[in-house]
């Protein structure tokens, strides 16, 4: 990989998510060599997916180049590279580009999509977890309303069906730009369809959406969607989708060419380490991070499953706490090399939130729970302050401010057409 020696400890960083960009930039020229491996070369603001999706933004605003956020750190390495193995043993990293030494390994790798055993699922359904799925999905969308133009009546509404599995915040988000779309943009775009007729569901197999957020701020989620004319559907479970049928347990049938799956999540583990160490997915950390029976391997973010006594089954996986373990596990590796003492990582609950629509957003902070516009502001707020460089947030907070004014997303754009090849 050409990485030129050095008399610092090398830190090898496996994923270029929140966790890993937290975590190398805590390390700031220190007297440590970081390296950081990801099979893409740059950061994914992931919040914002469902935006590229649905045409309110272009990829660009939400992904920045890794190698230009680091571009004035000392001892700091970028390789684009998928990571295929880890030999503890050798303390080796294995990647399809050759093989790096570390001292310290972190894995950051965050999650991929859980289809829970449902091929036909996995095969057909559309996912939106890298800027590509994102992507792929804006293209199919808007390819559809074009095939439905020359579809007979019957077959036009399977190309304007558009089922979400998973009442949390990414599906009800995704419903909610959905919404807007067909209330407000595609009848223009498309005069000659009764738009009227497109269907937005949500499904979800709990009995409420925003099932970790207050029971007020799921109450109101479910309210606003429906305001907006979205199916919203409690307690139903998915059995198989075909790629022109999604059925149900209860033996329901939804006649659809289009399935968005934000169900689940599940960790992109690495091969290597041994299966005790895995736990729902998960590697098993103590509270310095460090992956059970290995002394020299650390995990962060949605990657990790750590207990506390306010979480025994594992810290949320959302981006607050992969932002704090990541800086938390820069200060203990600077500890090691001090030869200080490691200290527990504690979570700080930054509060939740999800947005439905223009002004309408949920947010729960503590006991302090809000809902409406200004919660919409400050979500808008959040996600701006959060995005990487400042080009982005210009970009993005002008985008914004032009959709709310003109009811127009000027995304709407077939770059790439999207074909199955599954």
């Amino acid at each position: 990989m050409n990485i030129p020696a050095s008399e610092y400890k090398r830190v090898v960083i496996i994923g270029g998510g929140f966790g890993g960009l937290n975590l190398a930039k805590a390390l700031r020229n220190k007297k440590i060599q970081v390296l950081m491996l990801d099979k893409n070369n740059y950061h994914t603001f992931q919040p914002l997916l469902y935006q590229v999706a649905t045409s309110g933004l272009e990829p660009d605003s939400i992904a920045y180049p890794i190698r230009k956020i680091f571009k004035s750190y000392q001892n700091f390495f970028f390789r684009m590279a998928a990571v295929e193995e880890i030999d503890a043993v050798q303390k080796v990293v294995k990647t399809d580009i050759g093989e790096v030494g570390y001292d310290y390994l972190v894995i950051a790798t965050g999650t991929t999509t859980n289809f829970f055993g449902m091929k036909g699922v996995e095969k057909h359904a559309m996912t939106m977890k890298t800027v590509s799925e994102a992507l792929d999905l804006r293209s199919l969308i808007l390819q559809n309303f074009e095939k439905a133009l020359l579809a007979n009546e019957e077959e036009q509404e399977s190309y304007m069906n558009f089922p979400i599995v998973g009442g949390g915040p990414t599906g009800v988000e995704l419903a909610g730009a959905l919404a807007e779309l067909k209330n407000h943009i595609l009848p223009t775009d498309y005069p000659d369809l009764d738009i009227a007729r497109m269907k937005i569901q949500v499904i979800e197999m709990q009995d409420e959406l925003l099932k970790p957020m207050s029971e007020k701020a799921s109450a109101k989620a479910l309210a606003y969607l429906e305001e907006l004319g979205v199916n919203v559907m409690l307690n139903k479970s998915v059995s198989s989708f075909d790629g022109k049928k999604l059925s149900f347990q209860s033996g329901e049938v939804l006649e659809s060419k289009t399935l968005i799956w934000a169900a689940g999540v599940k960790g992109n583990v690495i091969n290597g380490l041994s299966d005790e160490v895995i736990n729902r997915g998960r590697y098993i950390v103590d509270r310095s991070s460090k992956v059970k029976d290995y002394d020299s391997i650390y995990a962060v973010g949605d990657i990790a499953y750590m207990e506390t006594d306010l979480y025994p089954n594992g810290l949320p996986q959302v981006a607050p706490v992969a932002n704090q373990q990541g800086i938390f596990l820069a200060k203990n590796l600077l500890n090691l090399e001090d030869g200080k003492e490691t200290k527990a990582f504690e979570y700080k609950d930054q509060g939740s939130m999800a947005t439905i629509g223009r002004n309408r957003a949920v947010v729960d902070i503590g006991k302090i729970q809000f809902q409406g516009t200004i919660a919409w502001f400050v979500w808008m707020f959040i996600h701006l302050i959060s995005l990487v460089g400042f080009r982005n947030r210009v970009i993005t907070f002008f985008n914004w401010t032009y959709n709310y004014f003109s009811f127009d997303k000027g995304a709407r754009l077939i770059i790439r057409k999207y074909k199955r090849d599954r």
